[in-house]
Protein backbone atom coordinates (compact mmCIF):
# COMPACT_ATOMS: atom_id res chain seq x y z
CA UNK A 1 0.00 0.00 0.00
CA UNK A 2 1.35 3.43 -0.88
CA UNK A 3 2.19 5.84 1.88
CA UNK A 4 -0.10 8.87 1.94
CA UNK A 5 0.67 11.96 3.93
CA UNK A 6 -1.82 12.58 6.70
CA UNK A 7 -0.44 14.64 9.59
CA UNK A 8 2.64 16.47 10.85
CA UNK A 9 4.32 18.97 13.10
CA UNK A 10 3.25 22.49 13.72
CA UNK A 11 6.53 23.68 15.19
CA UNK A 12 7.73 24.97 11.83
CA UNK A 13 4.92 27.51 11.69
CA UNK A 14 4.95 28.75 15.30
CA UNK A 15 7.19 31.74 14.55
CA UNK A 16 5.05 32.72 11.57
CA UNK A 17 1.88 32.45 13.60
CA UNK A 18 3.35 34.60 16.37
CA UNK A 19 4.18 37.37 13.92
CA UNK A 20 0.93 37.28 11.99
CA UNK A 21 -1.28 37.05 15.04
CA UNK A 22 0.39 40.01 16.91
CA UNK A 23 -1.75 43.16 17.11
CA UNK A 24 -0.68 46.13 15.00
CA UNK A 25 1.48 48.68 16.84
CA UNK A 26 0.02 52.12 17.61
CA UNK A 27 1.72 55.24 18.99
CA UNK A 28 0.51 57.02 22.09
CA UNK A 29 -2.47 59.32 21.38
CA UNK A 30 -1.94 63.09 20.84
CA UNK A 31 -3.61 65.77 22.95
CA UNK A 32 -6.33 66.09 20.35
CA UNK A 33 -7.05 62.37 20.51
CA UNK A 34 -7.32 62.37 24.28
CA UNK A 35 -10.40 64.58 24.33
CA UNK A 36 -11.85 68.01 23.67
CA UNK A 37 -12.87 69.36 20.34
CA UNK A 38 -9.48 69.55 18.70
CA UNK A 39 -8.82 67.65 15.49
CA UNK A 40 -5.84 65.45 14.71
CA UNK A 41 -3.85 64.55 11.64
CA UNK A 42 -2.94 61.07 12.97
CA UNK A 43 -4.03 58.10 10.89
CA UNK A 44 -5.59 55.08 12.58
CA UNK A 45 -3.43 51.97 12.46
CA UNK A 46 -4.61 49.40 9.94
CA UNK A 47 -6.48 46.41 11.31
CA UNK A 48 -4.40 43.34 11.98
CA UNK A 49 -4.56 40.91 9.06
CA UNK A 50 -6.93 37.98 9.44
CA UNK A 51 -4.91 34.81 9.82
CA UNK A 52 -6.32 31.48 8.72
CA UNK A 53 -4.50 29.45 11.36
CA UNK A 54 -6.14 26.20 10.30
CA UNK A 55 -4.88 26.66 6.74
CA UNK A 56 -1.35 27.37 7.97
CA UNK A 57 -1.49 24.39 10.26
CA UNK A 58 -2.62 22.08 7.47
CA UNK A 59 0.12 23.39 5.17
CA UNK A 60 2.72 22.66 7.86
CA UNK A 61 1.30 19.16 8.34
CA UNK A 62 1.46 18.52 4.60
CA UNK A 63 5.06 19.73 4.31
CA UNK A 64 6.12 17.56 7.22
CA UNK A 65 4.34 14.53 5.82
CA UNK A 66 5.97 14.98 2.42
CA UNK A 67 9.37 15.21 4.08
CA UNK A 68 8.70 11.99 6.01
CA UNK A 69 7.52 10.28 2.83
CA UNK A 70 10.65 11.28 0.94
CA UNK A 71 12.91 9.87 3.66
CA UNK A 72 10.91 6.65 3.83
CA UNK A 73 11.08 6.17 0.06
CA UNK A 74 14.88 6.48 0.09
CA UNK A 75 15.58 4.17 3.04
CA UNK A 76 12.42 2.08 3.36
CA UNK A 77 11.60 3.58 6.75
CA UNK A 78 12.21 6.54 9.00
CA UNK A 79 15.11 6.64 11.48
CA UNK A 80 14.38 4.72 14.66
CA UNK A 81 11.56 2.62 13.15
CA UNK A 82 11.15 -0.70 14.96
CA UNK A 83 9.55 -2.57 12.07
CA UNK A 84 10.39 -4.58 10.07
CA UNK A 85 13.85 -4.79 11.64
CA UNK A 86 12.62 -6.30 14.92
CA UNK A 87 10.04 -8.75 16.17
CA UNK A 88 8.10 -7.27 19.07
CA UNK A 89 7.08 -9.76 21.78
CA UNK A 90 4.66 -8.40 24.38
CA UNK A 91 3.04 -9.45 27.64
CA UNK A 92 -0.56 -8.10 27.75
CA UNK A 93 -2.95 -7.25 30.56
CA UNK A 94 -3.28 -4.64 33.27
CA UNK A 95 -0.93 -4.41 36.23
CA UNK A 96 -3.90 -3.78 38.54
CA UNK A 97 -5.89 -6.82 37.37
CA UNK A 98 -5.25 -10.56 37.66
CA UNK A 99 -7.98 -11.37 35.16
CA UNK A 100 -6.96 -9.42 32.07
CA UNK A 101 -3.76 -11.19 31.13
CA UNK A 102 -0.29 -12.35 32.10
CA UNK A 103 0.67 -8.72 32.75
CA UNK A 104 -0.82 -8.38 36.23
CA UNK A 105 -1.76 -12.02 36.76
CA UNK A 106 1.50 -12.97 38.45
CA UNK A 107 3.71 -11.05 40.89
CA UNK A 108 6.01 -8.64 39.09
CA UNK A 109 9.35 -10.42 39.50
CA UNK A 110 7.84 -13.85 38.79
CA UNK A 111 6.21 -12.48 35.65
CA UNK A 112 9.45 -10.95 34.40
CA UNK A 113 11.34 -14.19 34.96
CA UNK A 114 8.75 -15.94 32.82
CA UNK A 115 8.94 -13.18 30.22
CA UNK A 116 12.72 -13.49 30.01
CA UNK A 117 12.35 -17.17 29.16
CA UNK A 118 9.76 -16.42 26.47
CA UNK A 119 11.99 -13.79 24.87
CA UNK A 120 14.86 -16.28 24.71
CA UNK A 121 12.58 -18.82 22.99
CA UNK A 122 11.65 -16.31 20.30
CA UNK A 123 15.22 -15.22 19.74
CA UNK A 124 16.34 -18.84 19.43
CA UNK A 125 13.51 -19.60 16.99
CA UNK A 126 14.62 -16.81 14.63
CA UNK A 127 18.15 -15.53 15.35
CA UNK A 128 18.04 -13.35 12.22
CA UNK A 129 15.58 -10.87 13.73
CA UNK A 130 16.26 -9.06 17.03
CA UNK A 131 13.49 -9.42 19.61
CA UNK A 132 12.13 -6.26 21.21
CA UNK A 133 10.40 -6.85 24.55
CA UNK A 134 7.15 -4.97 25.20
CA UNK A 135 4.52 -4.53 27.87
CA UNK A 136 0.99 -3.99 26.58
CA UNK A 137 -1.15 -2.42 29.31
CA UNK A 138 -4.91 -1.92 28.83
CA UNK A 139 -5.05 1.69 29.95
CA UNK A 140 -8.59 2.75 29.02
CA UNK A 141 -10.76 -0.27 29.79
CA UNK A 142 -14.35 -1.10 28.87
CA UNK A 143 -16.49 -1.53 31.99
CA UNK A 144 -19.51 -3.55 33.10
CA UNK A 145 -21.23 -0.40 34.33
CA UNK A 146 -21.96 2.82 32.47
CA UNK A 147 -20.31 5.25 34.88
CA UNK A 148 -21.43 8.82 35.54
CA UNK A 149 -21.08 9.87 31.92
CA UNK A 150 -22.62 6.71 30.47
CA UNK A 151 -19.53 5.84 28.43
CA UNK A 152 -18.84 2.37 29.89
CA UNK A 153 -15.07 2.83 30.16
CA UNK A 154 -12.48 3.80 32.76
CA UNK A 155 -8.95 5.13 32.45
CA UNK A 156 -6.08 3.95 34.65
CA UNK A 157 -4.86 6.41 37.23
CA UNK A 158 -1.78 8.51 36.58
CA UNK A 159 0.12 6.49 39.19
CA UNK A 160 -0.76 3.19 37.47
CA UNK A 161 0.40 4.43 34.07
CA UNK A 162 3.61 5.79 35.54
CA UNK A 163 4.23 2.54 37.38
CA UNK A 164 3.89 0.33 34.30
CA UNK A 165 6.07 2.80 32.39
CA UNK A 166 8.72 2.44 35.10
CA UNK A 167 8.48 -1.36 34.76
CA UNK A 168 9.07 -1.05 31.04
CA UNK A 169 12.12 1.17 31.46
CA UNK A 170 13.53 -1.01 34.22
CA UNK A 171 13.39 -4.10 31.98
CA UNK A 172 14.30 -2.41 28.67
CA UNK A 173 10.82 -2.87 27.22
CA UNK A 174 8.72 -0.61 25.07
CA UNK A 175 5.21 0.08 26.35
CA UNK A 176 1.86 -0.07 24.55
CA UNK A 177 -1.09 1.79 26.04
CA UNK A 178 -4.26 0.01 24.90
CA UNK A 179 -7.64 1.69 24.47
CA UNK A 180 -11.06 0.02 24.79
CA UNK A 181 -13.35 3.01 24.19
CA UNK A 182 -16.65 1.46 25.30
CA UNK A 183 -19.39 3.91 24.31
CA UNK A 184 -16.91 6.74 23.99
CA UNK A 185 -14.79 7.36 20.88
CA UNK A 186 -11.11 7.35 20.03
CA UNK A 187 -11.47 11.05 19.19
CA UNK A 188 -12.48 11.69 22.81
CA UNK A 189 -10.15 9.22 24.53
CA UNK A 190 -6.79 9.43 22.76
CA UNK A 191 -5.97 13.02 23.79
CA UNK A 192 -5.96 11.80 27.41
CA UNK A 193 -2.87 9.73 26.58
CA UNK A 194 -0.91 12.36 24.65
CA UNK A 195 1.38 13.31 27.54
CA UNK A 196 2.55 9.68 27.80
CA UNK A 197 2.88 9.14 24.06
CA UNK A 198 5.50 11.90 23.95
CA UNK A 199 7.86 9.36 25.51
CA UNK A 200 9.78 7.62 22.70
CA UNK A 201 9.23 4.15 24.20
CA UNK A 202 5.43 4.50 24.46
CA UNK A 203 3.23 3.17 21.64
CA UNK A 204 -0.51 2.59 21.21
CA UNK A 205 -3.10 -0.15 20.77
CA UNK A 206 -6.79 0.23 19.87
CA UNK A 207 -9.39 -2.49 20.35
CA UNK A 208 -12.47 -2.53 18.08
CA UNK A 209 -13.97 -5.41 20.10
CA UNK A 210 -14.82 -2.93 22.85
CA UNK A 211 -15.80 0.02 20.64
CA UNK A 212 -19.58 0.29 20.91
CA UNK A 213 -20.40 3.91 20.12
CA UNK A 214 -22.46 2.78 17.11
CA UNK A 215 -24.41 0.25 19.22
CA UNK A 216 -26.61 2.17 21.69
CA UNK A 217 -27.68 0.17 24.73
CA UNK A 218 -25.18 -2.66 24.16
CA UNK A 219 -22.94 -3.51 27.11
CA UNK A 220 -19.30 -4.49 26.60
CA UNK A 221 -18.98 -8.27 26.08
CA UNK A 222 -22.59 -8.54 24.87
CA UNK A 223 -21.56 -7.95 21.26
CA UNK A 224 -18.30 -7.52 19.38
CA UNK A 225 -17.74 -3.86 18.63
CA UNK A 226 -16.39 -2.18 15.52
CA UNK A 227 -14.15 0.58 14.21
CA UNK A 228 -13.94 2.03 10.71
CA UNK A 229 -10.99 3.09 8.59
CA UNK A 230 -11.78 6.70 9.49
CA UNK A 231 -11.14 5.86 13.16
CA UNK A 232 -7.83 4.24 12.32
CA UNK A 233 -6.92 7.22 10.16
CA UNK A 234 -7.73 9.59 13.02
CA UNK A 235 -5.42 7.55 15.25
CA UNK A 236 -2.63 7.52 12.67
CA UNK A 237 -2.91 11.30 12.24
CA UNK A 238 -2.95 11.78 16.01
CA UNK A 239 0.23 9.73 16.48
CA UNK A 240 1.99 11.23 13.46
CA UNK A 241 1.49 14.71 14.85
CA UNK A 242 2.99 13.70 18.20
CA UNK A 243 5.96 12.12 16.42
CA UNK A 244 6.68 15.27 14.44
CA UNK A 245 6.05 17.80 17.18
CA UNK A 246 8.32 15.97 19.60
CA UNK A 247 10.97 14.74 17.12
CA UNK A 248 10.31 11.10 17.94
CA UNK A 249 10.99 7.86 16.07
CA UNK A 250 7.90 6.30 14.44
CA UNK A 251 5.16 5.00 16.70
CA UNK A 252 3.75 1.48 16.43
CA UNK A 253 -0.06 1.18 16.37
CA UNK A 254 -1.68 -2.20 16.98
CA UNK A 255 -5.28 -2.79 15.91
CA UNK A 256 -6.95 -5.89 17.38
CA UNK A 257 -9.02 -8.00 15.00
CA UNK A 258 -10.58 -11.46 14.83
CA UNK A 259 -13.75 -10.86 12.77
CA UNK A 260 -14.42 -9.06 9.51
CA UNK A 261 -16.88 -6.57 10.99
CA UNK A 262 -14.43 -5.44 13.68
CA UNK A 263 -12.80 -3.22 11.07
CA UNK A 264 -14.74 -1.78 8.14
CA UNK A 265 -13.37 -0.21 4.93
CA UNK A 266 -9.79 -1.33 5.56
CA UNK A 267 -8.83 -0.26 2.01
CA UNK A 268 -9.39 3.36 3.04
CA UNK A 269 -6.71 3.30 5.71
CA UNK A 270 -4.06 5.88 4.79
CA UNK A 271 -0.58 4.97 5.94
CA UNK A 272 2.01 7.44 7.17
CA UNK A 273 5.69 6.55 7.65
CA UNK A 274 5.61 8.11 11.12
CA UNK A 275 3.20 5.40 12.29
CA UNK A 276 3.71 1.66 11.76
CA UNK A 277 0.36 -0.14 11.71
CA UNK A 278 0.06 -3.72 12.95
CA UNK A 279 -3.16 -5.61 12.26
CA UNK A 280 -3.22 -8.00 15.17
CA UNK A 281 -4.99 -11.42 15.07
CA UNK A 282 -6.63 -11.54 18.48
CA UNK A 283 -8.55 -14.84 18.45
CA UNK A 284 -8.03 -17.77 20.82
CA UNK A 285 -8.58 -21.55 20.75
CA UNK A 286 -7.60 -24.35 18.39
CA UNK A 287 -4.42 -23.52 16.43
CA UNK A 288 -6.23 -24.49 13.22
CA UNK A 289 -8.93 -21.90 13.86
CA UNK A 290 -6.35 -19.29 14.83
CA UNK A 291 -4.50 -19.84 11.56
CA UNK A 292 -7.77 -19.56 9.64
CA UNK A 293 -8.60 -16.28 11.37
CA UNK A 294 -5.13 -14.95 10.60
CA UNK A 295 -5.60 -15.82 6.95
CA UNK A 296 -9.17 -14.54 6.60
CA UNK A 297 -9.04 -11.27 8.57
CA UNK A 298 -5.39 -10.26 8.50
CA UNK A 299 -3.70 -11.72 5.42
CA UNK A 300 -6.65 -11.32 3.02
CA UNK A 301 -7.24 -7.71 4.12
CA UNK A 302 -3.66 -6.42 4.35
CA UNK A 303 -2.77 -3.04 5.79
CA UNK A 304 0.94 -2.97 6.69
CA UNK A 305 2.44 -5.32 9.32
CA UNK A 306 0.83 -8.29 11.06
CA UNK A 307 0.53 -9.53 14.64
CA UNK A 308 -0.55 -12.74 16.35
CA UNK A 309 -1.90 -13.34 19.85
CA UNK A 310 -1.29 -16.31 22.14
CA UNK A 311 -3.43 -17.02 25.22
CA UNK A 312 -1.97 -18.82 28.23
CA UNK A 313 -5.41 -19.68 29.62
CA UNK A 314 -7.53 -20.30 26.51
CA UNK A 315 -5.33 -21.65 23.72
CA UNK A 316 -4.50 -24.87 25.54
CA UNK A 317 -8.12 -25.75 26.37
CA UNK A 318 -9.51 -28.26 25.68
CA UNK A 319 -6.74 -30.73 25.10
CA UNK A 320 -5.17 -31.72 22.73
CA UNK A 321 -5.06 -28.03 21.79
CA UNK A 322 -1.85 -26.24 22.65
CA UNK A 323 -0.27 -22.82 22.76
CA UNK A 324 1.46 -22.42 19.43
CA UNK A 325 5.24 -22.39 19.62
CA UNK A 326 7.41 -19.56 18.30
CA UNK A 327 8.44 -21.75 15.37
CA UNK A 328 4.81 -22.43 14.45
CA UNK A 329 3.93 -18.75 14.50
CA UNK A 330 7.05 -17.70 12.61
CA UNK A 331 6.14 -20.18 9.88
CA UNK A 332 2.94 -18.27 9.07
CA UNK A 333 2.91 -16.23 5.87
CA UNK A 334 3.55 -13.38 6.29
CA UNK A 335 5.53 -14.07 9.43
CA UNK A 336 4.05 -11.90 12.23
CA UNK A 337 6.31 -9.15 13.58
CA UNK A 338 4.24 -8.45 16.68
CA UNK A 339 3.49 -11.27 19.14
CA UNK A 340 1.29 -10.82 22.16
CA UNK A 341 0.78 -13.15 25.13
CA UNK A 342 -2.33 -12.71 27.27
Amino acid sequence: MLFKASSGAFAATLGLLAVLAAPACKTNPTEGEKGGTGTTDSVAAPAAPVVDTLKLKMEAMRRDSLKADSIAKKTGQLPGALLPGHRIVAFYGNIRSKGMGILGREPKEQMFRKFEGVLKEWQAADPSLPVQAALHNVTITAQGTAGKDGKWRLMNSKSTIEEVLSWAKEHKCILFLDVQPGHSTLQAELPKLEQYLKDPIVHLGIDPEFSLATMPGVRPNQRIGTLDAKDVNFTINFLARIVSENHLPPKVLTVHRFTRKMLTNYKNIKLDPRVQVVMHMDGHGDPVLKKDSYHDYIVKEPVQYTGFKLFYEYDARPKPHHIMTPSEVIALTPSPLYIQYQ
